[in-house]
Order: structure tokens, then C-alpha cells, then sequence
């Protein structure tokens, strides 16, 4: 039996459908034992953009200082075990295979969703081989997310906040932020990057109301001298510096020498450069291809700061979920993009209508918009006139089947 056999069995049994609630995942774990109430020191990072940068520079520095880290992440881009990183190392099959079974197990079939199930997977996993620290990322909201369920975390870690989620989180900033600052524990540190107004004056009366406070970026700390993030981006700059705050409230002693790792974290689908692959020979050597996975208002002004601070022109290949903003994805990023081609999310019963999306291109300004029936056919229509910067974005469901297929 591999991994692969058994989450795919799981997702049969619980459908991928999203039920916030704590009810049946603490149920789960106290027949489990409650592995979550005994691991080592948990960084619980929760927002909406930014989490798992932030996540990855922390590892970097923590593991550059010498410490054994465990990791949960969401989602996976091309496999499963992206996941659980256990102690430093993504878990392997012979590991997750009889977890995942322990856990089928003692659900014995009860209503559960596949979230909870494979969070459940992730704290055995942490429980059960020694560490340092954990790297804990929020999957969806915040007060009712599976992971909530760690009672005590050393530090809470809110990125920045932006619309997106409308139909589990609510629809303005006020009622995103209450969930996300659902993460927020009494007595527990917290610290929060770049956040909008309103985001803002919600973190703090959460944190009032529980008995904490939130350190914000601008007012109560500042950037400072951050090393060069290996990751593209102004925002990776913010994420960098939300990263070695929220450390400074860990139990960790991090050199100087430590903090430098910012510089080697590694991050899939974040303005990563590919730099070799079938979709890299179709361009002409000059032209650098770019994969993102931001997909809401927030990361449409992040792409846009970035075309507009580098060398043009910029083509896009755009592919997005049709729960996903994407009027509002566009709004910032139309204007700057020289071309844009709509494709499909390969396999993906919420892929957006390509024609859907060349239509919200051009009302965004885009000057020369196209439909392609994929990414590699995309990028071969644009090979013919080719920019200094091709873009492929909107999703990580589609930067997950380009990492799959570019090989």
C-alpha cells in the first residue's frame, strides 16, 4: 500500500468539501492520545499571503542554527509529503503509510474531512520523533482551522491579511481578520507583518479580548537590517523580517550568523525562476520564466510591484479557480503586462473558463489577451516574440501540475 493509494481512498471516504469546525478533529485526536499537547515549541502562523514564505525562513535560520525543526504545510504542490516535514526531512512513504492507516483506523469511519485527517497524520508524526520546534501553518481561517487545535503555542504569527476565501471567511477585511485572529491565545506572544487599517484594529481587540497583545510591523517593530531573502519580491522582504520577529519570541538562541539562512530558504511557486525544464528549452535563451501561485487582490499588487520593478516587457500565462477573485487579482496587474494568455487548471472542476479570463484581462488593460488549451502551449505562442519576463500565475493548483510537468 502507498501513500498515494491511501489519501486517495481517504478523499473518496471524506470529500475534499471544507466544514470549518474543531469538533471532529478533537474528537479524533483524543482517541489519538492528543499528540498536539506534547510536542515542542510551536510557531502557529496564520493570514492570508505570506504564511508559508514566512514558514520557510524560519526554518532556514532554525535549522542554520543548529535546531531539528518539524514543518506542516498546505497545500502540496506536486506531492502529498510536501506536507510533514519531519525533523528536517519531508516524510517519507514508509513512515506516512502506517500513520495515515492508524489514523483511518481509530476514525472508524466517522464523519471527518481530509484536512483534519492529515493534520491528525501530521501531529502523530511530530509526537512521536524528537525535535527542537514546530513550524505549524494555519490551512484555512484560523479560529476553527484543524490546526487550532495546539492549545498553548510558543509565539502566533499573523501574516498580512487580504480578501480572499469570501464564502467560508465572510466578505469584508473585518470578518477575515476575526478568523484569522481566532490563532490568538492568552498570555501567548504575537506579532503580525503589514496589515490593511482595519485588519489591524480587529488583531488588537481579538488580542485585548483573549489577555495578549499583537506586535505590528510599523508600529511596534520594524524591518531593520534583514539579509537578502532568497526569494523574489519587496513582500519577501516583509515575510523575511515577520519571520526573525517572530523568532525573537521563540525559545531559540539564533546568531547572526543564522539569520543570513533568509538568504537560502527555498519556497516552490513564489516568483520562482525555473531554470531548466521542457517549458525553460521553449524560450529563447534571455527571456527568465517565472511560476506563481498567488491567486487574490493582495497577490495581484504583489506581481504588480514586481513587473514594474524590473526590466519589461512582462507576458503572463493566467489560470485561476473560478472561487478565486479574479477581477480583483487583475485590477493591479492588467495595466503593467504587455500580453496575457488565459489556459486551464489541468484536471481541475474549478478551473476558470479561459474565455472568462481573457474577457476580466481586457477590461483590466491588458493590450494583446489570448486563450491556449495549456500552459506548454502558452508559453510556446509567446516563445515567438519573447519578453524579458514570462510570468505563469494565478494559482497553485496550476503551478503544481507546471512543477509536475515541467519536470
Amino acid at each position: 500500500m502507498t501513500a498515494d493509494r491511501i489519501l486517495a481512498r481517504l478523499e473518496a471516504l471524506y470529500p475534499r468539501s471544507i466544514d470549518l469546525s474543531l469538533d471532529r478533529i478533537r474528537r479524533l485526536m483524543r482517541a489519538l492520545g492528543d499528540p498536539q499537547d506534547g510536542l515542542p515549541p510551536v510557531a502557529h502562523v496564520g493570514g492570508t499571503n505570506g504564511k508559508g514564505s514566512t514558514v520557510a525562513y524560519m526554518r532556514a535560520v532554525l535549522e542554520a542554527a543548529g535546531y531539528r525543526v518539524h514543518v506542516y504545510t498546505s497545500p502540496h504542490l506536486v506531492r502529498f509529503n510536501e506536507r510533514i516535514r519531519v525533523a528536517g526531512r519531508l516524510i517519507d512513504d514508509d513512515a506516512l503509510v502506517p500513520i495515515l492507516e492508524e489514523v483511518e483506523r481509530v476514525n472508524a469511519g466517522r464523519p471527518i474531512t481530509f484536512f483534519e485527517v492529515t493534520t491528525a497524520a501530521a501531529f502523530l508524526a511530530f509526537a512521536r520523533t524528537p525535535a527542537d520546534a514546530v513550524l505549524l501553518e494555519v490551512g484555512l481561517g484560523g479560529r476553527l482551522d484543524a490546526t487550532n487545535l495546539v492549545a498553548r503555542p510558543a509565539v502566533s504569527v499573523v501574516a498580512p491579511i487580504s480578501l480572499d476565501h469570501f464564502d467560508f471567511l465572510g466578505d469584508t477585511i473585518e470578518r477575515i481578520a476575526a478568523e484569522k485572529a481566532g490563532i490568538l491565545k492568552p498570555g501567548v506572544p504575537a506579532v503580525a507583518g503589514p496589515q490593511p487599517a482595519a485588519a489591524a484594529r480587529v488583531l488588537d481587540e481579538a488580542a485585548e479580548r483573549v489577555g495578549t497583545r499583537v506586535a505590528l510591523y510599523g508600529r511596534d517593530w520594524r524591518e531593520g537590517d534583514v539579509p537578502k531573502p532568497a526569494l523574489a519580491g519587496r513582500h519577501q522582504v516583509e515575510n523575511a523580517a515577520l519571520a526573525l520577529e517572530a523568532l525573537k519570541r521563540m525559545p531559540f538562541a539564533i546568531p547572526d550568523a543564522a539569520r543570513a539562512a533568509v538568504g537560502r530558504a527555498e519556497w516552490p511557486a513564489r516568483l520562482q525562476l525555473l531554470t531548466k525544464g521542457k517549458l525553460v528549452s521553449l524560450l529563447p535563451r534571455g527571456t527568465a520564466l517565472y511560476l506563481d501561485g498567488g491567486h487574490n487582490e493582495s497577490a495581484g499588487h504583489v506581481l504588480a510591484v514586481w513587473v514594474a520593478s524590473g526590466e519589461k516587457p512582462v507576458d503572463a500565462v493566467l489560470g485561476m479557480r473560478s472561487n478565486k477573485a479574479l477581477e480583483a487579482f487583475l485590477a493591479p496587474l492588467g495595466k503593467q503586462l504587455r500580453r496575457l494568455v488565459a489556459v486551464p487548471i489541468p484536471g481541475d472542476g474549478l478551473s476558470t473558463p479561459t474565455e472568462r479570463i481573457a474577457e476580466a484581462a481586457r477590461a483590466a488593460g491588458v493590450a494583446e489577451v489570448g486563450t491556449a488549451p495549456s500552459v506548454e502551449a502558452a508559453v510556446a505562442a509567446l516563445a515567438a516574440d519573447a519578453p524579458a519576463r514570462l510570468l505563469i500565475c494565478g494559482s497553485l493548483y496550476l503551478a503544481g501540475s507546471v512543477l509536475a510537468e515541467n519536470g
